[in-house]
């Protein structure tokens, strides 16, 4: 389900002006994003950066509030205070934390090209044709993880950037056709 979609059709056909307002935005958001992959990258940095100190910061809070005798109090303090200083390392050095962001993107792409190879071979006796497009998605993770390593440091500068700007735009146009699609069906119900 695409960002701000409600799951609930009613819901969604009757403000689906509004929908269709959302998703042109975020469209907009999304080929600015394609444009200026540096600027997205820095603005992904910096926005992961304030989300982890506020999170670690309200961690640290709610985990003295409920006190020593709190299950797992010294875990639960000690993960809002590593929150709390990634958070700060993003903020006070974005380009050495945008790097360690496409780090962990490209072991990630990595991991589930791995993880979707071996699915699909599981999957080649049960799941005859449909096992290929797994592999195939596998084998394009993995791809796609060694063009982000091979191409480091660089890489780093637009790659964050310019797919969040591609899953903006995804999610803007799959939010108009939804709500499209609604009004279609209410006008000739």
């Amino acid at each position: 389900m695409p960002i701000g979609l409600p799951a609930d059709s009613v819901a969604l056909r009757n403000h689906s002006t509004w929908f269709i307002i959302y998703g042109v935005v975020m469209c907009l958001f999304g080929l600015f994003a394609i444009a200026a992959p540096g600027v997205a990258t820095l603005a992904v940095g910096l926005t992961v950066g304030w989300l982890l100190l506020l999170g670690g910061a309200m961690g640290i809070v709610a985990v003295i509030s409920s006190g020593r005798s709190a299950p797992g109090f010294w875990w639960n303090l000690i993960t809002a205070i590593v929150c709390v200083l990634a958070g700060l390392s993003l903020l006070i050095r974005p380009v050495s934390g945008v790097i360690t962001l496409t780090i962990i993107l490209a072991a990630y792409l990595l991991a589930s090209g791995i993880g979707h190879i071996m699915l699909a071979i599981g999957y080649r006796k049960d799941i005859p044709n449909a096992w290929v497009w797994m592999l195939f998605s596998g084998v394009v993770d993995i791809v796609l993880a060694f063009i982000i390593i091979s191409g480091m440091p660089g890489t780093a500068i637009w790659v964050l950037g310019l797919l969040v700007g591609i899953n903006l735009l995804m999610a803007g146009i799959a939010l108009i056709m939804a709500a499209l699609a609604v009004r279609k069906v209410a006008a000739t119900a």
